[in-house]
């Protein structure tokens, strides 16, 4: 039987050097109680945004409520040349730029956002910011609270309109009035997607990449299990984990629950060509104590995965995904797209499991004014719903398209 070597996958990070959070998550490989960016941490290309009190839309309040965010390019005298890129669920604002002192991964839409690029920033003037309730600068559950200690499980319940709430105070303190495009993908997506209904007046332009007008049983349930795994680790106890030594944090159930949602991240096809039955060394796993590569490769990046991210965030951002429904309280979904006024690229991956096309084709029949008339524009890619971050070509040609579009059509 073959052996594969996950290291030299088109997954492994680059050589670079030792960050801070390297140095800081790496205790003799022992995993850290928490991956999140921490006060005192290198700012690396972070700017912080301080927008004073939030109330969320249950009625919960954070005294202080901060936005971490990164910018390219300048914003023009008359300030309507302004793109907001919103990022996935384990994402973060860092889109350009190389790992280093504060960021633990290079910039993960680098082929789209620069000088030249789909989002070209001699032209546009490109904002990302960290979501709330994440964990790389923005407020959430690691963050320090008034009374000197972590959020943790105090940390109030969010959905995506919440989210969406704080971007547009990000907008007002950078004093930007009125977005010429919003764009993005997964989660980032429905972000982009609530913007253009609730607030249509704010932006050109909307770029919704594999995400849904909702968040659907299916998903939800998806969804469940891998918060479940997060709450049975020992470690978590009950979200008050953030004193724990290197090694008795919830990182067993954060890895497993990456494992979970790499199987919705990729496709069945791509899974099976890449590793087939191929054992990850020369030791047999049928009965001899060896593992089949992909196995090796989901804890692989499950392990990895907890040395950049926090298990509070997971479970608050899930559970942000999981309130998804554009159309609530707003006459169901058709009546909420029928709002959008921006012009609209609503883009989707054949493969994808996660969220399925028929998802954007009922986005793009909605909306009034799309590329391609009412249907979706689907990219045929083996990679899964990871396709709209690995397809670079394809989603380059359809993000200039919808930047030279007019606005408003």
């Amino acid at each position: 039987m073959d052996t594969v070597d996950w290291q030299t996958s088109e997954d492994t990070v680059p050589s670079a050097p030792v960050t801070e959070a390297d140095a800081r998550l790496l205790h003799g490989g022992r995993p850290p109680a928490t991956g999140a960016w921490r006060d005192g941490d290198p700012h690396g290309e972070r700017r912080f945004a301080a927008l004073g009190a939030f109330r969320t839309g249950e009625g919960a309040q954070l005294p202080a409520l901060r936005i971490a965010y990164e910018s390219w390019g300048e914003l023009n005298a008359a300030g309507d040349n302004a793109v907001l890129v919103l990022h996935t669920l384990t994402g973060d604002s860092h889109v350009r730029g190389d790992a280093g002192p504060g960021h633990p991964t290079a910039g993960w839409w680098q082929e789209i956002v620069g000088p030249g690029s789909a989002l070209d920033t001699s032209r546009w003037f490109v904002v990302a910011p960290n979501m709330i309730g994440g964990c790389q600068g923005s407020t959430g559950p690691a963050s320090v609270s008034p009374d000197g200690y972590e959020w943790a499980s105090r940390f109030p319940y969010l959905t995506v309109r919440d989210q969406v709430e704080a971007q547009r105070m990000l907008a007002d303190h950078l004093g930007i009035s009125r977005w010429a495009a919003v764009i993005g993908g997964s989660m980032g997506g429905m972000h982009a997607l609530e913007w253009a209904v609730s607030h249509p007046d704010r932006l050109a332009r909307v770029g919704v990449l594999s995400a849904p007008p909702t968040t659907t049983a299916d998903q939800i349930a998806l969804n469940s299990v891998q918060l479940e795994a997060i709450r049975i680790d020992p470690g978590f106890a009950g979200g008050e984990y953030y004193d724990a030594a290197p090694g008795d944090g919830p990182h067993r159930g954060l890895a497993l629950a990456r494992r979970m949602a790499l199987l919705n991240y990729r496709s069945p096809t791509e899974l099976n060509q890449r590793f087939q039955r191929s054992w990850q060394s020369g030791v047999s796993p049928l009965g001899r104590g060896g593992r089949f590569a992909v196995e090796s490769y989901l804890d692989f990046h499950g392990n990895k995965f907890t040395r950049r991210f926090d298990a509070n965030s997971y479970l608050t951002l899930v559970e942000a995904m999981n309130s998804h429904d554009v159309g609530r309280d707003r006459g169901g979904v058709e009546a909420a797209l029928s709002r959008v006024t921006a012009t609209a690229l609503v883009l989707g991956i054949d493969s994808d499991r996660l969220f399925p096309v028929d998802g954007q084709h009922r986005i793009a029949h909605g909306i009034p004014h799309t590329l391609d008339g009412d249907r979706a524009i689907v990219i045929a890619s083996d990679f899964g719903h990871d396709g709209f971050l690995i397809e670079t070509g394809a989603v380059a040609h359809h993000l200039r398209r919808l930047m030279e579009s007019p606005a408003d059509m």
